[in-house]
């Protein structure tokens, strides 16, 4: 479809990066016939000043403030958050409506409810859809949206015998990232090539920059397969195509995280649910907040999903008291990933059975 009537040029400040894949530039040509649909690109104006969660990731994996004026591309999706914004896709949207700024990675919608500590989202007047020009030679234009790589939704899964770690947590910011990237780097110490990957959550590219930064030689993430925002729905067979394909890269092992936690809205329950994905974890690890929360979840894992988790991690370990009431109480191992890395990343190797160098 020709989106040619009404289409003008406008200069973007910042492209978001949910947006990555895109490939835009910062002179972008908007249309004013935008279908409100999760993963459609627009552009808008930033309408208020923030003084916490002010920032915005772009496509170069920097962190930008953002202000009054600022001209940004991002993309329409939902976000439910614990600890941030929960927000919706409008049913319909024309220049001039103004929508929110729900999370760093320039997600874009409706904001339902407010955690007091992030302050009220970013207000943002509608100016547009990006426009793509995907047809050599014609100026036709189509709405960008995102994600580079197609996603077939019926992909079988595909491991060929690498050994898969999974991180889970007991809600976001139980530090699942940290662990990943400690397990990471103590593989990579140890002579072991390992991918990794974000099977679920909402765009942001900022963990599995981290887990390139650990070591990883290959990322990838599900804004990769054209999803801002994962579901119960569309979570296992996102899991399902990412594993299978970094498993056909044949690194020694795979490491992934399951953004959010076990019981958000995200799909993480719905993937722990699934017989194949199961069979193909070679080892679990849990990140919990509190010895409470750890309970809880090697509870959930053991009696829901029966799956055993290697160690547990996060905050819950994040001195020796914890350690040991989880130890004693639940009959896992415990380990900092913060203060005690390697011997996380020693753990799960041990847990996995492969062969890796000796360090000294």
């Amino acid at each position: 479809m020709s989106l040619a009537a009404g289409m003008r040029s406008v200069v973007v400040d910042k492209l978001a990066s949910v947006t990555q894949a895109c490939g835009l530039s910062h002179e972008v040509r908007i249309s004013p016939d935008i279908p409100a649909e999760e993963g459609v690109v627009v552009v808008v104006e930033v309408l208020t000043n923030k003084t916490t969660y002010n920032t915005l990731e772009l496509t170069s994996g920097r962190m930008a403030k953002v202000g009054k004026g600022d001209v940004v591309a991002g993309a329409l999706g939902h976000r439910r958050a614990l600890f941030g914004y929960s927000g919706h896709v409008p049913e319909r949207l024309q220049p001039g409506d103004v929508i929110q700024m729900l999370n760093i990675g320039g997600v874009l919608g409706v904001c339902d409810s407010i955690n007091p500590e992030k302050g009220r989202p970013f207000d943002c007047r509608v100016l547009g859809v990006a426009l793509n020009f995907p047809y050599l030679g014609e100026r036709i234009g189509v709405p960008a949206r995102v994600g580079g790589k197609p996603f077939d939704a019926a992909a079988p899964l595909e491991v060929r015998g690498v050994p898969v770690v999974a991180l889970a947590g007991t809600c976001m910011e139980a530090g699942k990232t940290a662990a990943a990237c400690a397990v990471i780097a103590r593989m990579r110490h140890r002579g072991l090539t390992v991918d990794a990957f974000k099977a679920t959550g909402v765009s942001l590219r900022r963990d599995i920059l981290a887990m390139e930064d650990a070591g990883a030689r290959r990322c990838a993430i599900f804004t990769d397969l054209g999803v801002v925002t994962t579901t119960r729905a569309n979570g296992p067979a996102l899991t399902r195509t990412m594993l299978s394909e970094l498993a056909a890269g044949k690194p020694d092992a795979i490491v992934f995280e399951l953004g959010d936690g076990i019981l958000g809205t995200y799909g993480v329950d719905a993937i722990l649910e699934c017989p194949d994905i199961r069979a193909a974890l070679s080892a679990v690890v849990l990140s919990a907040n509190d010895p409470v929360a750890a309970w809880g979840g090697v509870k959930l894992l053991r009696e829901r999903f029966t799956v055993e988790p290697c160690v547990v991690t996060g905050p819950a370990t994040d001195n020796a008291v914890g350690v040991e009431i989880i130890a004693a109480q639940m009959g896992v191992p415990a380990v900092n990933a913060l203060s005690s890395g390697a011997a996380l990343g020693d753990r799960v190797i041990e847990s996995l059975g492969i062969r890796a160098e000796a360090v000294q």
